[in-house]
């Protein structure tokens, strides 16, 4: 059974840093893209970044570039993304998912069919 499992959220003040981890079981992580993602309430998801399976190629939204790093390491099945210089306004429920075509690398929410139950992440003073 797919599963992805986010961790790494907290409270950080304007400024620091976070290192969420995605950790995938019940398949072979290798042969797939990861996106992250967030969403606050009442807004729609927003794709953040992506990786293609290999990590040769990667993908950021424009609101996260020069701040946030994904990576992944499939000897042990997990992605991750660096954040740094946090913002308020990148508080939000942070999420990994699978898309539904192995190595799509896109941050559109709807190629995504698998997701995990998100990391909560606070940046507050």
């Amino acid at each position: 059974q797919l599963q992805l499992v986010e961790s790494g959220g907290g409270l950080v003040q304007p400024g620091g840093s976070l290192r969420l981890s995605c950790v995938a079981s019940g398949f072979t992580l290798g042969y797939y893209a990861i996106g992250w993602f967030r969403q606050v309430p009442g807004k729609e998801r927003e794709g953040v970044s992506c990786i293609t399976s290999s990590g040769d190629n990667t993908t950021y939204a424009d609101s996260v570039k020069g701040r946030f790093t994904i990576s992944r390491d499939n000897a042990k099945s997990t992605v991750y993304l660096q954040m740094n210089s946090l913002k308020p306004e990148d508080t939000a429920v942070y999420y990994c998912a699978v898309p539904r075509l192995f190595n799509l690398c896109t941050l559109f929410h709807g190629e995504y069919d698998h997701w995990g139950q998100g990391t909560q992440v606070t940046v507050s003073s």
